[in-house]
């Protein structure tokens, strides 16, 4: 089973590099659409995203129409803050894509008008504006590789024994 993850012209390196590890970690591709709002060889993005970088399934698009050309088939989930349902209503089917707008406007209002059945947001209270991008995609992430039962990551564990493991 495989995941992705769209990041919609990300505009701040240290987001980016952290959910790059995060895709490191968990097996998802990544797919990143400009333009973005920094470099992609910005120090911050590198050090953020530590050495793990060479371990990274990575995309680039020059424009979200770009991205939607080259996966025309994409089963796309997009987090927002105005969506009806939350994450974890949704049933995400294999080859997934778990799409990010940016970190200060979020994802263009046409595309949510167009898939409104797509749309998924985090709870949280109604005063405050969102929660970190790189924070929200951990938790989308994992949700749906919960409920795939955690391809690939389920016998680290096993393989990683600590002292408080064995038996004296």
């Amino acid at each position: 089973m495989k995941l992705n993850i769209v990041l919609f012209e990300p505009q701040i390196p240290q987001n980016t590099g952290n959910i790059a590890r995060t895709c490191a970690c968990t097996g998802a591709r990544l797919h990143l659409v400009g333009p973005m709002g920094f470099p992609i060889d910005d120090k911050k993005l590198k050090r953020a995203g530590l050495d793990y970088w060479d371990l990274l399934d990575i995309t680039y698009y020059d424009t979200i129409a770009d991205f939607y050309e080259k996966n025309p088939d994409a089963v796309c989930f997009y987090f927002t803050t105005k969506a009806r349902h939350t994450y974890s209503d949704m049933s995400y089917p294999d080859n997934a894509y778990l799409v990010f707008g940016r970190e200060d406007a979020g994802i263009p209002e046409e595309i949510l008008l167009q898939h409104p059945e797509s749309c998924v947001r985090l709870p949280m209270l109604p005063y405050l504006r969102s929660l970190n991008l790189s924070n929200t995609v951990a938790v989308g992430a994992y949700e749906v590789l919960r409920q795939w039962n955690f391809p690939e990551l389920q016998n680290y564990g096993q393989l990683h024994r600590y002292h408080w493991d064995e038996e004296d």
